[in-house]
């Protein structure tokens, strides 16, 4: 069965510990996270977590029906891979720039629709928010200049439109109960 990646969005419990035990259950099943983005939710006390990782079909929904099953604090997961999706990631790129290449630099910035956040003698920061392919294509253009660091958030991802419905957990609070991810 061929192996892809996939992304999945969980609903969590804003409880210690949390994210070790979802981390620790795909560890144990020898699954790679390409990345992993944890934030608030629209719900207080609750957090969304978005995951990349690389697998097969049914590989990946043991692993989720376990998520919902082994991880107490886990209130849902849904495979969002095949639905229509808005995926975004946020990169900060600080590149080398000597005076005389600082203006080409600049342009290609513009170009990309990124802003410049910190400007230093040696280098500048970019900040851009995009696909990762976005992402990946200012990456290569700045390489040339000197790239001196970079942080990335990896993947989070919506669906669009219309959310996607998804099967109950059975200890899925009341209140709860038609939330879709």
């Amino acid at each position: 069965m061929a192996s892809t990646k996939h992304t999945l969005v969980a609903l969590v419990q804003d409880k210690p510990g949390v994210l070790n035990r979802m981390v620790s259950l795909f560890r144990r099943r020898g699954f790679n996270i390409a990345s992993i983005a944890v934030g608030s939710s629209e719900l207080a006390g609750f957090s969304r977590v978005t995951f990349v990782v690389d697998g097969s079909l049914t590989t990946v929904e043991q692993v989720r029906k376990q998520l919902l099953g082994k991880v107490i604090e886990v209130v849902k997961v849904v495979d969002i891979t095949e639905e229509d999706i808005v995926i975004r990631e946020l990169a900060l790129i600080k590149v080398k720039s000597p005076s005389g290449s600082r203006s080409e630099i600049i342009q290609i910035v513009d170009i990309f629709k990124a802003d410049i956040v910190d400007v230093s003698h040696e280098s500048l920061t970019i900040e851009i928010t995009g696909t990762e392919q976005k992402i990946d294509s200012l990456l290569d253009l700045l390489r040339p200049f000197g790239i001196k660091e970079i942080a990335r958030t990896g993947r989070i991802a919506m669906v669009r439109g219309s959310n996607v419905e998804e099967e109950k957990s059975p200890r899925t609070p009341v209140e709860l109960e038609d939330l879709v991810i």
